[in-house]
């Protein structure tokens, strides 16, 4: 197949929607097929740059900054975006070019736009995968009310959903958003896991053991540390176990939450905690060999389901996962059923702490550990993902006609 996929994410932007996008690039063309990655960077002064990356290719647009300013600027800017790439694509040489399917990643939600475009072109089928329910998610925490922007936002949504022929969510809980509130007419609609390859062999620059930390067991966050991670309830566990000198805390990152954390007095001469900015995602699996539980967390006012590349990233190098997530949440009975870690669902740091103490504690480490080896390998393997998008597009009436 020729397959055109589409995002904003992808390195040397290191976030984890990034990473899948890769992985599953990588993937598709390991499986024989033609693979054209189209995406937007930021900063890149040429209106049209395309690279060979191993066996497949990269066309990149400029894209209008979307890191790190103000949320009003932000989504104005990724509005603006999808535009510019559809510009620059009726300009380029791949204009004409015929696919047989086109994929999208989500977030963001404005892509349904470069896919239209794509799919038009082809007569094609289109997958969407969708990682989150936006704008719904940023009125659950509070982010916006619903009002005039929420209301456009929305449009946006609903305009993505409707160029979807398929739609690929992260969970089997999402399934009942579009059942009560969304309706998506004859589009199809699946459980897409999430992914992670994760088998980076960088050596990581963090060397624990000559840090303040040395011979601690070290529970870890990797990752973005924004609002809509609840982050909070992480932090107090360096101050309540600050008189356990077997333990301590890693944060290494980004975000808002990191820097006022970081800054934060309360933080400052504690010895039991190190932050360290964000590393490159290859250099993970060193950094993990080296600690003894991964900790995550969701805000709990999410109404929605998320299984966070972050809970991948553990499970893959074999980390016992503490967790705070939204009640009802399909990451609460994946960890109990298969036993991969501790998980709490209200938000309450006594529970939290107890939890992490269980854990920690425990003489089942080894098993724990065992079972989310093997549960990453059962579940979130990045050629899971392309055999599962592979297949719902052969079997699309769109796909089938293109046979014809």
């Amino acid at each position: 197949m020729k397959i055109a996929i589409i995002s904003n994410e992808f390195p040397p932007l290191m976030s984890s929607g990034a990473i899948q996008v890769r992985d599953l690039a990588a993937e598709f063309a390991n499986d024989g097929n033609t693979v054209t990655v189209i995406t937007a960077t930021h900063g890149q002064k040429e209106n049209l740059i395309i690279e060979k990356v191993s066996n497949y290719e990269v066309v990149r647009f400029p894209a209008l900054r979307t890191k790190e300013i103000s949320y009003f600027i932000r989504t104005i800017n990724e509005i603006l975006t999808p535009f510019l790439m559809v510009r620059g694509l009726k300009k380029s040489t791949i204009e004409n070019t015929k696919w047989d399917a086109v994929i999208w990643y989500s977030p963001t939600i404005f892509l349904g736009y470069v896919a239209k475009f794509l799919k038009d072109q082809s007569s094609c089928p289109g997958y969407l995968i969708l990682r989150d329910i936006f704008p719904d998610w940023a009125v659950d925490t509070g982010l916006i009310s619903k009002g005039l922007p929420y209301k456009i936002l929305k449009r946006f949504e609903k305009y993505q959903y409707s160029v979807a022929d398929i739609i690929g969510v992260q969970a089997k809980g999402n399934l009942s958003y579009f059942d009560e509130t969304t309706n998506i007419g004859d589009t199809q609609l699946e459980v897409l896991n999430n992914w992670l390859r994760h088998d980076g062999s960088k050596e990581t620059s963090i060397q624990i053991s000559k840090t303040k930390l040395s011979g601690r067991k070290i529970f870890v966050y990797a990752g973005n540390m924004g609002v809509a991670q609840g982050i909070e309830i992480l932090f107090q566990l360096p101050l309540l176990l600050k008189n356990r000198k077997d333990i301590g805390f890693l944060f290494v990152g980004r975000g808002s939450e990191m820097e006022k954390y970081r800054k934060h007095e309360d933080f400052i001469d504690l010895d039991n905690i190190i932050f360290y900015d964000q590393i490159d995602p290859d250099e993970i699996p060193s950094l993990y060999s080296q600690c003894h539980i991964g900790m995550l967390s969701l805000d709990v006012r999410h109404k929605t389901h998320n299984i966070p590349g972050k809970f991948l990233s553990y499970v893959s190098s074999g980390l016992p996962v503490l967790a705070s997530v939204n009640p009802n949440n399909d990451l609460i009975d994946l960890i109990k059923n298969t036993n991969t870690g501790m998980v709490i669902d209200d938000g309450e740091i006594s529970s939290f702490l107890r939890k992490a103490l269980l854990l920690i504690d425990t003489n089942e480490i080894n098993d724990i550990s065992s079972n989310c080896r093997k549960l990453s390998k059962e579940l979130f393997q990045p050629s899971t993902a392309m055999n599962q998008i592979k297949k719902s597009i052969e079997n699309h009436e769109l796909f089938k006609c293109k046979l014809k």
